[in-house]
């Protein structure tokens, strides 16, 4: 399928602009990292072509940050052109924040300490690994987490194993699995998403005319690695006995719409 340029040059414009607060809150001493589908496009250059076919026009840019932070990151947006929601920063100013720039009409959400979606996804002590986006390993968590996946974030999954190896510690360009089997070992209910989510991954991967034969085979060899290395990982005491009660009690949160 062939991409709207107008669509190929609004994506562009935006990771440009994302890479561009990056960069000058690096240049002040403090951490700003990209999440979302930039974080995605930005990290996959050889196979981002998988999501073209999505003709995904891009809406806004997503920072993780620290709390601690805080008060320099609202300096820099206002140096920078952007203005905030009061309502929004009134209500979350500490945990969320949402940008308007007064100009070119780029839109830009900033999470504090910790995504909180479905499941929860600490910043703690890992905006420091990568200079522009959060880490891999919670690039994928980021996907993983969505109870009700949709095909947009399946595909970005796709994309981000196929570009990258399945490893363990912070390996430059490599998906750190003992983190994420960590993280998981203490919350069956992430887990449980979060293997369910792999599962449609992978038979996605297969299905899908975009990947060669090489491409699915690789991806799912990945998504077997990964899924070796959850298994193995001690689970905790309580991990255990949520795991007796399973899905048939919730087990994850509901999102709450946040108006713009």
């Amino acid at each position: 399928m062939e991409n709207s340029p107008n669509i190929v040059e609004h994506n562009e414009a935006l990771r440009k602009e994302g890479l561009r607060i990056v960069t000058e809150g690096n240049k002040r001493g403090f951490h700003l990292r990209l999440l979302g589908a930039i974080a995605f496009q930005t990290h996959c250059p050889k196979y981002n072509y998988i999501t073209l076919k999505l003709r995904r026009m891009l809406s806004d840019v997503d920072f993780a940050g620290y709390a601690k932070e805080n008060e320099q990151v609202v300096s820099m947006m206002r140096e920078l052109g952007y203005a905030d929601q009061p309502m929004i920063t009134a209500l979350w100013g500490d945990k969320r924040t949402i940008w308007d720039h007064k100009s070119n009409g780029t839109h830009v959400d900033i999470f504090f300490e910790k995504l909180e979606m479905n499941h929860d996804i600490p910043f703690t002590k890992r905006l420091e690994i990568e200079p522009f986006t959060i880490p891999l390993a919670d690039m994928l968590l980021e996907k993983m987490q969505i109870v009700y996946i949709n095909e947009k974030d399946i595909i970005d999954t796709i994309m981000l194993l196929r570009e990258h190896e399945i490893g363990e510690g912070n390996i430059p360009e490599t998906i750190d699995a003992q983190y994420i089997a960590s993280l998981l070992s203490r919350d069956w209910g992430f887990y449980y998403t979060f293997t369910t989510n792999l599962a449609k991954v992978r038979d996605k991967a297969a299905a899908t005319q975009e990947l060669g034969e090489d491409d699915q085979l690789d991806v799912s060899k990945k998504i077997q690695a990964l899924s070796d290395i959850l298994e193995k990982q001690p689970k905790t005491f309580a991990w255990k006995m949520r795991a007796k009660i399973g899905p048939k009690s919730k087990w994850y949160k509901d999102v709450e719409e946040v108006r713009r």
